[in-house]
């Protein structure tokens, strides 16, 4: 199993796209990825068919990790939100999602009930409170090798300038990774870079407020990680819907390039391997 700490001592950008349940997590993984970011978005809207408005528990979040920790060997980066509740819940919520299999696991500063990150109207604590989340995260986790993400949200409604204050404080405070959500120009993402005294994340979100750049192009300004959280949610309702209206149009999908083969999803999810398994275990007890 790999973890995101060994994958960033490598000295290379890790790019993590998001995955909302563990078919997509194979498919993320097949296609060559060795970090997948377990978006809470994502799984609100694939689990409960709700958006991201903190309404996923702790108990939902860590069964989802758990789930695609059994079918994956990347390093798996958990989104907790605001941490679920008291300082107590957030050492909980480390230990609940660091045992399911995440290597890594992200704390925000917004106010509860927390907002998307691209969304306007974003509410944050003071600098102490998020803190002393931090500090709760750090106490939990009982591997060192699992690493603490701590997300800003405060560049909307506060500034750069105290997005980066927040940035380097939350550093100090213990988290390993600073993302600072929301940069509006590619100079304000040069200059997280630059100023945050500590590995950062940049969040990737098509048609999102900060602007679309190539892993490389952030490698560049000196991002550590790179996430790209809505990718596979918003390919699959525009695949999804598309073949719908198809239906309902047609009464058969008319366009089958638009369309996985049955045989090539069997290969995702490995089947001849678990007919082979089968078969050989009802050998075994003949």
């Amino acid at each position: 199993m790999r973890t995101l700490r060994t994958l960033l001592d490598a000295g290379r950008i890790v790019a993590a796209p998001g995955v909302y349940d563990a078919l997509s997590a194979l498919i993320a993984e097949q296609s060559g990825f060795g970090a997948l970011y377990l978006t809470g978005n994502g799984q609100a809207s694939s689990m409960i068919g709700m958006p991201d408005v903190g309404l996923i528990t702790l108990t939902e979040m860590a069964d989802r990790v758990r789930a695609i920790r059994a079918v994956t060997t990347a390093a798996l980066i958990a989104d907790a939100d605001v941490g679920y509740g008291s300082l107590l819940n957030v050492r909980r919520a480390v230990r609940e999602l660091e045992s399911a299999g995440a290597s890594a696991i992200q704390i925000e500063d917004q106010a509860s009930p927390k907002k998307c990150g691209h969304e306007p109207g974003r509410v944050v604590v003071a600098i102490s409170d998020m803190a002393q989340r931090l500090k709760a995260a750090c106490e939990g986790r009982q591997n060192p090798k699992t690493l603490i993400i701590a997300r800003t949200d405060s560049r909307t409604t506060m500034g750069l300038a105290e997005a980066i204050t927040r940035g380097n404080a939350y550093a100090e405070a213990g988290a390993d990774i600073i993302f600072v959500e929301s940069p509006e120009s590619e100079e304000e993402l040069r200059t997280v870079a630059s100023s945050v005294r500590a590995p950062t994340l940049a969040n990737m979100v098509e048609t999102g407020r900060t602007p679309y750049l190539s892993a490389a192009s952030l490698e560049s300004m000196g991002f550590a990680v790179a996430i790209y959280p809505a990718s596979g949610f918003l390919a699959a309702t525009y695949a999804v819907r598309d073949v719908m209206a198809q239906i309902k149009r047609f009464g058969r999908v008319e366009d089958m390039a638009r369309l996985a083969s049955l045989a090539d999803y069997h290969a995702v999810l490995g089947f001849d391997r678990y007919a082979a398994l089968e078969a050989s275990l009802s050998h075994a007890r003949g």
